[in-house]
This record gives structure tokens, C-alpha cells and sequence, in this order.
């Protein structure tokens, strides 16, 4: 029996993954898998090694100050992967743990394949890591046409293979009434998949809604939560008091939930693509620590943190950034977009067009990501 195990570092990278090993499973059922996981694969039947809480830290701090406790979950993953001696390690995202694990295992074990799945971003800071992946990646599966040029100038195998996300949902509906009252407006909120981000964030958006709820009487504020963090944002809301808030994580519900919102204020990152392709007007927040930021600062070579805004190197999508990212100017911008529906209409036909050009032209990003890893195993 062949035997994939696979590693990712957060809930989105669990997510992504789950999208390809699903299609996989359906054309080849006789495939031992091992994770590095969450919710998503486990869903799947992938039990992971432990909790992806136990890695995700945000910034170079929390990194930094959980050191030991990371060096020690790369060290215990290889040696779980060395011992189930798959035939392909199956890499997703989160390139500061999933490639230090894949690097490890390759100096071990030369016949594992590595498939990386999410190109770390090259074009956004440190270029130079790209010769080094040489060593020990066999293939990378890129999300983003552009990125293609990074890697065919080291000749290292890849694959433009789109984003799943972006692709056609075909969920079946569920009944939404006794969740959302018809005379309500949906805002989504989504304040992050690690519990660091949602620490940050929560508070904030806490009191964007009670902005909200001075002025206005006719909305519901929906958070999108991983099951991860639910149990968090719960709890806050109900210190909070906040009458006219739910948490969902089910992702069919909050897939609908999106669908039915007239505005979402996101935390920077994959979700805005979800957003996008929902046809939902947004804004983007995001706040880290003042170190992690000025370094941050030194590194990056792009104006911008949302990927739509930084492939059109203008800004279609608001960021309220660092000291941008508080209550009264979050208040201000969605309150502002919601009051000129012509600007939410130009956002979102701009974020059509953008989608247009990265979605993958020749079939479902998933179908060719798992085709890859079908070939690779025969």
C-alpha cells in the first residue's frame, strides 16, 4: 500500500490540504495517509500526531519565545515521517515549520518525495530562500501564475495549480432561519484561524460592533471561527455582552453565511480570496506586535498585506494596518463603503477580474494538485 503523510502548520494550510487528499481518496482509495493536521483532515479520518495549536505561533516573537517547544515538534514529526517511511511527504504551507520538517527528512531519507503545496512568498521577502529549497523539495505546487518564474530559474519542478479556494462551490444548502433572523444585514467577521491572531483581533472587532450597535439596529455580526478557536471567541462575546453576535464554525454554514453577508471585515490572508470570490465587499485588518512589526518592515519587499492588492500593486481592498486597526477606524471605513454602494460594486468587479486571472485555467485546482501526487506515487 502506498503511504503519504502530511504536514501543515495552521488551520488554512489543514484546510487547503484537505481539498486535494478528498479528491485523492475518491480516485484512489488503497493510500495510507499520517498527518500533521487539524480539523479538516481529521475529518477525512487523518488523525494527526498532535494539535496544530501546539505550532502556531504568530510572528518572529512568538516564534522566538516557543522555540524550544517548535524545535521540538519538527524533530518529534520527523521522526514519526521516518518511521511511517511514506512515499511522499506532502507539504502545505507554513514553510517555517513544514520545510524545516521537510529538509530534516530528506537528509534522512533521500526516497521521500517531497510535494510542496503553496509556494512560500519569494516575491514578498527573502528570494534567496529558493536555492535552498533545491535540496529537498522534488515538486512545488504554486498557487499564483506568477510565481512560476522564481522557481524555473533554479529548475526546481513546479506546477501552477490555482487556488481551491476560488473554485465553484457545490455544497448543499442547509436552512439558516433559525440562525439568522431575515430582517437582520450580515457582517462576517473573521479574526483570525491562531488563537494569537484571534487575541488581537477579538477585542477589536468587539468594539467595531459596538460602534456599530450605537447607530444602527438592522445588522448581525456573524464570526467565523475554526474549531480551534471557537470556544474563545464564544466566551468573549459572552463577557461582552453581545446580543446581536454568533460564532459558526462549521464550514458548509459559514460558506452560506459569506454568501448572504452584504460586507466582511477580515483579518489579513487567505480568507480574503474566499471573501473575494463570494462577491462580498470587505475591508482588511491586521495587528502584530510593534518588534515583530519593524521587522517585518525591513523585510518585505511589497506596499501591501492583501494578496488582491499586492498582484495590483494599487489598493482595491482597504487595510487598516498596525495603529490603523482599532474600532473607530474600522467603524469608519465599513460605515463609509456601506453608505456608497458604487465603490463596494467597483471592489468587488475589480476582485472578479483579479480572481479571473489566478484561477486555474485547465481544471480544478484540487483535481491537478492530487493528479500531481497520483504520478509521483506510481
Amino acid at each position: 500500500m502506498k503511504k503519504i503523510f502530511i504536514v501543515t502548520g495552521e488551520p488554512s494550510g489543514d484546510k487547503l490540504a484537505s481539498t486535494v487528499i478528498l479528491k485523492l481518496k475518491n480516485i484512489n482509495s488503497n493510500i495510507e495517509f499520517s498527518c500533521v493536521g487539524g480539523a479538516h483532515l481529521s475529518s477525512l479520518g487523518i488523525q494527526s500526531i498532535f494539535e496544530l495549536k501546539e505550532i502556531t505561533y504568530l510572528g518572529f516573537t512568538g516564534v522566538l519565545f516557543n522555540i524550544f517547544k517548535i524545535r521540538n515538534r519538527i524533530n518529534k514529526t520527523v521522526d514519526e515521517i521516518i518511521k511511517f517511511n511514506p512515499d511522499i511527504l506532502f507539504t502545505v504551507d507554513s514553510p517555517d515549520f513544514t520545510l524545516r520538517v521537510a529538509e530534516k527528512v530528506k537528509k534522512k531519507n533521500k526516497d521521500i518525495k517531497t510535494i510542496h503545496y503553496v509556494a512560500p512568498q519569494v516575491w514578498v521577502w527573502r528570494e534567496g530562500r529558493v536555492k535552498k529549497f533545491k535540496r529537498f523539495v522534488d515538486h512545488m505546487l504554486l498557487l499564483f501564475n506568477f510565481e512560476k518564474k522564481y522557481f524555473d530559474k533554479e529548475n526546481i519542478p513546479n506546477t501552477f495549480v490555482g487556488h481551491p479556494l476560488l473554485e465553484y462551490d457545490n455544497k448543499s444548502k442547509i436552512d439558516l432561519s433559525s440562525l439568522i433572523n431575515k430582517d437582520k444585514k450580515i457582517i462576517s467577521i473573521f479574526a483570525g484561524s491562531r488563537q494569537s491572531e484571534t487575541n488581537i483581533l477579538l477585542p477589536i472587532t468587539c468594539d467595531f460592533i459596538k460602534l456599530m450597535n450605537k447607530k444602527f439596529d438592522d445588522y448581525i455580526f456573524i464570526f467565523h471561527a475554526t474549531d480551534e478557536n471557537k470556544e474563545l471567541i464564544v466566551n468573549f462575546i459572552k463577557n461582552d455582552s453581545l446580543n446581536n453576535t454568533q460564532v459558526i464554525s462549521d464550514e458548509n454554514i459559514k460558506s452560506q453565511i459569506l454568501s448572504k453577508s452584504v460586507f466582511a471585515v477580515a483579518k489579513s490572508g487567505t480568507v480574503s480570496l474566499e471573501i473575494c470570490n463570494a462577491n462580498i465587499p470587505s475591508i482588511i485588518i491586521y495587528k502584530i506586535n510593534m518588534i515583530n512589526y519593524l521587522i517585518m518592515k525591513l523585510l518585505v519587499k511589497v506596499k501591501f498585506a492583501n494578496i488582491i492588492n499586492i498582484i495590483n500593486n494599487k489598493e482595491i481592498i482597504p487595510e487598516l494596518l498596525q495603529s490603523e486597526c482599532n474600532a473607530k477606524e474600522i467603524y469608519n471605513s465599513v460605515v463609509y463603503l456601506l453608505k456608497n454602494p458604487k465603490l463596494m460594486k467597483d471592489q468587488v468587479d475589480n476582485c472578479n477580474k483579479t480572481l479571473n486571472d489566478i484561477r486555474s485555467k485547465s481544471s480544478s485546482s484540487s483535481d491537478e494538485a492530487s493528479s500531481i501526487l497520483l504520478k509521483y506515487l506510481t
